[in-house]
């Protein structure tokens, strides 16, 4: 079997980006190698295994990259507070060693899809491997047709990437946002990602589409996709 590269990177940055007022923290972490050299080239959608050198508890977990392909010198990670590897990732200062195994899976492989419409379809914290997947659009947008992100997250105090995602229309690229609940200053939907892709009614003949999340909201987009008439082959998981 092949064994995945393994290599001790430091920590470069910490930063919460969820409101202070919202119960769930989640942080945004970039990590360079030890020696400063190129970090190990991937597929957008990949994902590695992070723990900490001499620390066997907690005990190291996956978390897929958030960078863009294109950017040689570090990755970033988008990770969430409510389990052992990531908490103890969420205090850590930049200075701290941490050992990554990978980069690992089929990430989302749009090779064969040019001059093809995307579409990106996540919630919550699996926006992280699909923010991958449009930095990595945006260093090639000529190749690709229309570029759709539906992004779903649980309230407005949720949401993630906010600025980013509102300056990606700079780069021709429509950004959907969905709240599961929200209150009266929200004046976008109001429902799951699935409810505003079917609204939508993209064409399926000349779309991809790639799917981050939760395996419930994964079945329940694919099964919306294939009554819209979207091929397997189309629907692109990142493992």
């Amino acid at each position: 079997m092949h064994q995945s590269p393994i290599c001790r990177m430091r920590l470069i940055e910490n930063i919460r980006i969820t409101d202070t007022a919202c119960e769930d923290v989640v942080v945004k972490l970039r990590l360079e190698n030890i020696d400063r050299k190129n970090v190990l080239p991937f597929t957008a959608g990949q994902f590695v295994v992070m723990g900490i050198p001499g620390v066997k508890n907690p005990a190291p977990a996956y978390f897929a990259v958030a960078s863009s392909p294109y950017e040689a010198r570090y990755y970033e990670f988008v990770v969430k507070r409510g389990s052992g590897m990531a908490d103890y990732l969420s205090e850590l200062a930049p200075g701290a060693e941490i050992e990554v195994e990978g980069p690992m899976g089929k990430g989302f492989d749009l090779l064969p899809f040019k001059k093809c419409n995307v579409i990106l379809m996540g919630v919550g914290t699996g926006i992280s491997p699909l923010r991958s997947v449009w930095r990595s659009i945006i260093e090639e947008r000529e190749s690709y047709g229309k570029v759709t992100i539906y992004a779903g997250f649980l309230t407005p105090l949720h949401r993630l990437l906010t600025d980013e995602l509102e300056a990606l229309s700079e780069q021709h690229i429509e950004v959907k946002i969905s709240l599961d609940r929200t209150d009266d200053d929200w004046n976008g939907p109001i429902g799951y990602v699935q409810d505003a892709l079917l609204a939508d009614h993209p064409d399926p003949e000349n779309s991809v589409v790639c799917l981050a999340g939760m395996s419930a909201m994964v079945d329940a987009c694919t099964e919306t996709l294939q009554n819209l008439g979207f091929d397997d082959s189309r629907i692109l998981l990142n493992f």
